[in-house]
């Protein structure tokens, strides 16, 4: 079974210039083409556009997931690589989580300095976003 952009798109919930980027970068390969130029995709073509979305979804950058793909094609390698690069974006979300988590205590206690019951010139609110000086921590 063969797949338009549009089939493999709605299959897979990828955008179709985003699907033309992945061919442009070498992630897909470049699909067949009818006799009127119309791009046919394969079941494997779906399979990959796949596991690149759940790679996305990940949040793993574009080098991991083409470092994926590229394992992907040498079935007896051992996974070792694989697993580094699982282990890397563990530490990088841990990383987004800390930083984010840093964020959210300082957007709290800005919120919290100001009830709205004083005029903008003396609101703490302006008063902190316009002077980090102002921040408990480092974010």
């Amino acid at each position: 079974m063969d797949f338009s952009i549009g089939e493999l798109s709605r299959e897979t919930g990828v955008k179709v210039p985003t699907i033309r980027y992945y061919e442009k970068e070498g992630l897909l390969e470049a699909p067949l083409r009818t006799e009127g130029n119309q791009r046919r995709y394969r079941h494997s073509d779906l399979e990959r556009l796949r596991f690149i979305r759940h790679c996305r979804d990940l949040g793993l950058p574009m080098p991991a997931v083409r470092d994926l793909i590229e394992l992907s094609q040498h079935p007896d390698k051992p996974c070792a690589e694989a697993d580094l690069i699982a282990v890397e974006q563990l530490k990088a979300v841990r990383q987004r989580i800390t930083h984010l988590q840093r964020l959210e205590s300082e957007l709290t206690r800005i919120a919290d300095s100001c009830q709205g019951d004083h005029t903008v010139t003396e609101c703490n609110v302006l008063r902190a976003f316009a002077d980090h000086g102002l921040c408990k921590d480092d974010h």
